[in-house]
């Protein structure tokens, strides 16, 4: 992976983002790129990165103000990139919901730009980041993070004889992001809250800290060949015990599943499951979706040969073989505290 990102430059949608900020300080704690592109459309956030890495002791980072949108920047930031990480999108479930058509101008058509700037101006390899609401899709967010991925992986085929390879990496929310469930229980517990809400007792989530986020795109950006979904393969927690985890006198108020919200998260579906592999290296494990069309321009033989996955077989949080219980989770979040700190 080294030799890999050795002397390359590399471009980060939505890099002032959570993930994009955690992602450029592995970038240069462990590798040595010749450029780091920041793009992203909101100036002050970029100013505040910039200040966290000053030119003087970060010569190779750049700060390109645009929008995923506007094709015309697109085209004018990849110029001399080897390799784009797409994290731009617009999140927010219930925002989206009302606002239908912003969530489809960025999250799809601007997943288009990216498309063909990047085989226009002969990128390497592009990495895109989707979620779990992809699979099958309860809300507009999740349906445009499903259209998103289809049109990465069909773009291995809308290349030709172009280079350029594409693929996805889709996994659940980050513990301890902006927006996520523990800092809000932690919150609540600060203000001295001895009930905490639940939404449903019977909800599961997946486990994945950004390190664990990080090490997947660097694994897709290693290894893939064009059309990939990677999928980590990681543990599952009950909301209840991650509640107890975080404050164990608590009492619960049950409130309910909100608009949009699943029960479970479900990283791959049962007919997804028909033609995806698993693939351990380095001690960790991956989930492999191959895309149903192999693209003629494409090696394909690197994954062809290996077994499926058995049939019925879904990768779903309440139906997953490995779960941390509240002891585990207490002593993940009390790491989780000192690794950010």
């Amino acid at each position: 992976m080294r030799s890999l990102l050795e002397g390359e430059t590399i471009l980060i949608t939505g890099g002032t983002g959570s993930f994009g900020k955690r992602f450029i300080k592995r970038l240069l704690k462990d590798f040595q790129p010749r450029k780091i592109i920041i793009f992203s459309r909101d100036e002050f956030k970029q100013f505040q990165m910039q200040k966290e890495f000053p030119p003087d002791r970060y010569p190779q980072m750049r700060f390109f103000l645009g929008d995923i949108r506007d094709k015309d920047r697109l085209h004018r930031a990849f110029e001399g990139v080897d390799y784009v990480v797409h994290a731009a999108a617009l999140k927010q479930v219930p925002i989206l919901e009302y606002n239908p058509i912003e969530a489809v101008k960025t999250n799809i058509l601007g997943a288009q730009n990216i498309i063909e700037a990047a085989i226009d101006k002969g990128v390497k390899k592009v990495v895109a980041l989707s979620t779990d609401k992809a699979v099958n899709p309860v809300n507009l967010y999740g349906a445009t993070k499903l259209a998103m991925e289809k049109l990465f992986v069909s773009a291995n085929a809308y290349a030709g004889a172009k280079e350029t390879c594409f693929s996805v990496v889709r996994y659940g929310n980050v513990v301890g992001s902006r927006g996520s469930v523990i800092p809000f229980f932690k919150k609540l517990v600060e203000e001295g809250r001895k009930e905490l809400p639940i939404t449903d007792e019977r909800m599961t989530r997946f486990w994945i800290t950004f390190d664990e986020a990080i090490d997947l795109v660097l694994f897709a950006l290693s290894e893939s060949v064009g059309g990939e979904v990677f999928v980590p393969y990681i543990p599952s927690m009950r909301i209840v015990d991650l509640a107890k985890a975080i404050c164990p006198k608590c009492k619960f108020k049950i409130i309910g599943i909100r608009p949009g919200e699943k029960l479970h998260e479900t990283l791959i579906s049962e007919d997804e499951a028909r033609h995806t592999i698993k693939v351990k290296t380095n001690g960790k494990t991956y989930f492999v979706i191959l895309p149903e069309l192999w693209f003629e321009t494409k090696p394909a033989h690197k994954w062809g040969h290996m077994k499926r996955l058995p049939e019925g077989f879904v990768f779903r949080s309440d139906k997953n073989d490995w779960w941390l219980s509240v002891e585990e989770l207490r002593y993940m979040i009390e790491k989780l505290d000192i690794e950010q700190s």
